[in-house]
């Protein structure tokens, strides 16, 4: 009696390991496919923002356009009109403004 319950515990173990593997497997393709390239956009944003110098145009999350006039330790002074500055938190920018495309220029 004691030898089945041997071999009961021996057999038991490598179905306890398959029954484990797809939730491995889902967590592997969670991290590739949503954690890592998340990760990379939050560096590639971090890397923007401390990089922002004056004159820099920027989009923020609000959907504001403005030019950058000023940075402070954790704010920027964004330039929205002529006369017209605001400031605002550098986790509220979203983007660089891209240069509109000329098409007399191709």
């Amino acid at each position: 009696m004691n030898e089945t319950f041997l071999l009961a515990q021996q057999t038991g173990s490598p179905g306890m390991v398959a029954s484990f593997l797809p939730i491995i497997l889902i967590i592997g393709i969670f991290y590739l496919l949503i954690y890592r390239p998340m990760r990379r956009r939050q560096k590639n944003l971090e890397t923007m923002i401390s990089n922002l110098k004056n004159g820099d145009k920027v989009i923020t999350s609000g959907g504001l356009y403005g030019t950058v006039a000023g940075i402070r330790e954790s704010s920027i002074m964004l330039k929205v009109g002529d006369q017209v500055k605001i400031e605002v938190a550098k986790s509220a920018i979203a983007s660089m403004q891209m240069p509109p495309n000329d098409p007399t220029s191709s």
